[in-house]
């Protein structure tokens, strides 16, 4: 058979998109297809498949939101098939789409659906803003490349972070090429990790990269950047483990990508800033 996609990207964090409202086109989305479309040389390429479902229409939405608190589920995958619980930067392209389809009225804020409860974009111009929740800052833990350890702070966005503060992300230098899955702490992190490397760049301004979860490095990690800016935070004496800012905290966080803007509000609520576009559409039989 053949179906529609889409292909768009936040700072270059790209996404497959598959308008499926009725749930009638891809049933329960097999990781084999997932894979073929997000492989880079004989699929479309992505770092994960957004499906653009209705909840009233999928049960595994039913299982997080109901349709009354959200019209619409991103059913988030990542390259390797793996189910994911939500992704920042598909958030903003996924409401971009819903926004571009005339499905939602960009005016208002606009709820979406994940395996992590409900989400709320909201648009400003060519920003949009999630608001990501509130994190979990769970300790210490450590990671690992190549033998070589850092020590890193175990933050929870809705999905399992492990951020680590380095001299340098020069890929030539000890963080490398980030190809291999950094080692971790296995029993800290049963269903895996996303591992972010970190140096600072000046006041309330850091630059990050990051190996995800099921992906690989990624040019961009909308979660990842949310996880570094409540860890900058916490390096930087605006918070303490356990507890909310006694001011927003309010960082710019480089990735290879792009831009994004983190504030991490004196309410507990972290929102994320940043473009989101839609760059191409078709037909596959893949």
């Amino acid at each position: 058979m053949t179906y529609d996609f889409l292909k768009g990207h936040g700072t270059e964090n790209d996404f497959v998109l598959l308008p499926d409202h009725d749930g009638t086109v891809h049933g329960a989305l097999a990781p084999a297809r997932v894979r073929a479309l997000c492989d880079r040389r004989a699929g479309i390429g992505g770092d994960g498949v957004l499906r653009v479902v209705r909840t009233a229409a999928y049960d595994v939405a039913r299982e997080h939101v109901g349709p009354a608190e959200a019209t619409w589920f991103m059913d988030y995958r990542n390259a390797d098939g793996s189910a994911s619980e939500m992704c920042g930067n598909g958030l903003r392209v996924f409401a971009r789409h819903l926004i571009d389809a005339g499905l939602v009225d960009p005016a208002r804020p606009i709820p979406v659906g994940t395996r992590d409860g409900v989400k709320t974009v909201t648009v400003e111009g060519d920003l949009l803003t999630v608001d990501m929740g509130a994190p979990r800052v769970l300790g210490g833990t450590v990671v690992a490349v190549d033998g070589r350890t850092w020590p890193a702070l175990h933050v929870d966005m809705g999905n399992p972070h492990a951020v680590a503060r380095v001299d340098s992300l020069d890929p030539d230098g000890p963080v490398g090429t980030l190809r291999q899955e950094p080692a971790y702490d296995r029993e800290v992190y049963p269903a895996g990790v996303n591992v972010e490397f970190v140096v600072g760049c000046g006041d309330h301004h850091v630059a990050m990269r990051v190996h995800e979860r099921g992906s690989g490095e990624t040019r961009s990690c909308g979660t990842g950047a949310c996880a570094v800016a409540v860890a900058a935070a916490i390096h930087d004496h605006h918070a303490t483990v356990g507890a909310t800012p006694t001011t927003d905290a309010r960082y710019r966080v480089d990735v290879p990508g792009g831009t994004l803007g983190v504030t991490w509000t004196t309410t507990g609520r972290v929102l994320l800033s940043g473009p989101a576009v839609v760059v191409a559409a078709g037909t596959t039989d893949l």
